[in-house]
């Protein structure tokens, strides 16, 4: 099926998001959309999928104009789209996940959970996805769910597939992984539209690339073009794609971890003896498969992880055994990785989110009083320095762009007076133009002699931007390497071999 945008025009007051974009994507074609965060590539698609209405355009599907009052219309005319933030019901079951909304029934008008699962077993097979339809999703990896979300689409027969931003949660072997599903989709003759600020894997699936920047088409672009032509088309600018940093100048190791384990809920252990050190003026990234602990050794350094044992020192103060405030008070930024749930209050204004856990001291506060001009000040200038795409200062964390929620966390954590700054996937949903400028923040807080930890899952970032690599296998530390290691024995170091 042939899917065409003309002319779409969508506004939220003031702001223009979409401005007479012009889109054509054809059956058995990948097409992506490409653009920095806050382009306007989400908007369109929502607009698409019946979640907005446009202000001004039309939709045409094999050239006959459409109008979806909600995403149900879409879904019955063809049109499947697999969301960043998948939509999925986490204590459901894989066949009740997917046939929410289109329940088989048999005799009686009775539920056919039969039915359902030949369907998630027919497309599985299919796709080779292997998912067992009776699996609670809650329980299954983040690269799983999104197979979910694709078997969803299909199942209710989408000739027109929108992926939006769906490696912004994936691991590299994810990602290869979903390449090849969209290729398979394409031989099968479905549109693929492909929204993404990710430049290897437009190079590695498009087959026509669209150009998106502030709400504007700004142009076609050759798949075969490279990956500085494409930045620039993004941004408006040259983009330097490498991590420019001089060779680390690292002094004592401030920070300690020695023997550290920890356990979850249920009692399984999680983090497995773990022993490292930082110095001052180094990054160590710390590298594996998403899954394998990382999430846990940060919320234990942190405060948020609960069962723990051994020794977390931060110039020579104990960590374990206090509070996420305790810790924080002591010069520790953090960037969670989920910052949704754990680095915003969406209902918060950017303002407000700009000061949390720092209401109470000076600058922020006198006495009992917010000293509200300063906190003015201070978020105009961080909203202006870390280029937050937004309204203003009283919009919401919730109206903002998943990659302008990540910039005001980290416009907020390396705010702080640092002693220690530690941050999973810091550039996890930001376009190049935004990396390049999160890469030149950390490295300028390791040059200022701070001691940095960085969870990366893209080994790419890992080895330009570490100085020494930790490489992680389920909940263990397989050895610590330089950064110059070659990304072969790195990947074997993912999969559990020691160096």
């Amino acid at each position: 099926m042939k899917l065409e945008l003309r002319g779409i025009t969508k506004r939220f007051g003031a702001l223009v998001a979409n401005d007479n974009v012009n889109l054509v994507a054809q059956p058995g074609e990948i097409h992506c959309l490409l653009g920095e965060n806050g382009a306007g590539k989400s908007t369109l698609m929502n607009v698409l999928y019946g979640l907005y209405q446009a202000d001004a355009g039309e939709i045409l599907l094999d050239d006959k104009a459409v109008k979806f009052a909600g995403p149900g219309d879409a879904m019955a005319s063809g049109i499947g789209m697999v969301h960043q933030h998948f939509m999925l019901i986490p204590v459901f079951t894989v066949a009740e996940n997917v046939i929410l909304g289109h329940e088989p029934t048999k005799f009686g008008g009775r539920l056919d959970m039969q039915a359902a699962r030949e369907k998630v077993r027919e497309v599985s097979a299919k796709f080779g996805f292997e998912i067992d339809p009776d699996a609670i999703v809650g329980d299954l990896p983040v690269g799983v769910q999104q197979r979910v979300e694709i078997i969803k689409a299909l199942i209710g027969n989408a000739k027109v597939l929108i992926f939006d931003e769906p490696t912004a949660v994936l691991t590299p072997q994810e990602t290869d992984e979903l390449m090849a599903i969209m290729k398979q989709l394409r031989a099968a003759g479905t549109a693929v539209v492909f929204i993404t600020h990710k430049l290897r894997e437009v190079q590695e699936v498009a087959d026509k690339i669209t150009v998106l920047r502030l709400g504007k088409i700004v142009g076609e672009a050759d798949p075969k073009s490279t990956s500085s032509e494409l930045a620039s088309m993004m941004v408006g600018r040259e983009v330097d794609l490498d991590v420019e940093k001089s060779v680390a100048k690292p002094g004592k190791p401030t920070f300690k971890v020695e023997g550290l384990s920890a356990w979850n809920h249920s009692g399984t252990k999680v983090l497995d003896d773990i022993n490292f050190e930082i110095h001052e003026g180094e990054i160590l990234v710390i590298a594996g498969v998403q899954g394998n602990g990382q999430t846990e050794l940060t919320e234990a350094i942190i405060g948020m992880h609960g069962k723990t044992s051994g020794s977390i020192q931060l110039d020579g103060r104990e960590l374990i055994g206090k509070s996420v405030k305790q810790v924080l008070d002591l010069g520790v930024g953090f960037v969670p990785e989920d910052r949704t749930e754990d680095g915003l209050v969406a209902e918060f204004t950017i303002a407000e989110n700009l000061m949390l856990d720092r209401s109470d001291r000076k600058p922020f506060a006198k006495g009992l009083n917010l000293q509200l001009g300063y906190l003015k000040q201070f978020a105009q200038e961080k909203l202006k320095q870390f280029d937050v795409r937004a309204q203003s200062i009283e919009s919401t964390a919730a109206q903002l762009s998943g990659g302008n929620q990540q910039k005001v966390v980290l416009a907020r954590e390396l705010s702080r007076e640092l002693r220690l700054f530690v941050a999973s996937q810091p550039t996890r949903g930001l376009d190049v133009g935004s990396i390049e400028f999160v890469h030149e923040q950390i490295v300028a807080t390791r040059d200022s002699q701070i001691p940095v930890l960085i969870v990366a899952t893209e080994l790419d970032e890992a080895t330009q931007l570490g100085d020494r690599i930790a490489v992680m296998y389920k909940g263990k530390i397989v050895g610590i390497v330089p950064s110059s290691t070659p990304r072969a024995t790195l990947g074997q170091m993912m999969a559990g071999i020691s160096a």
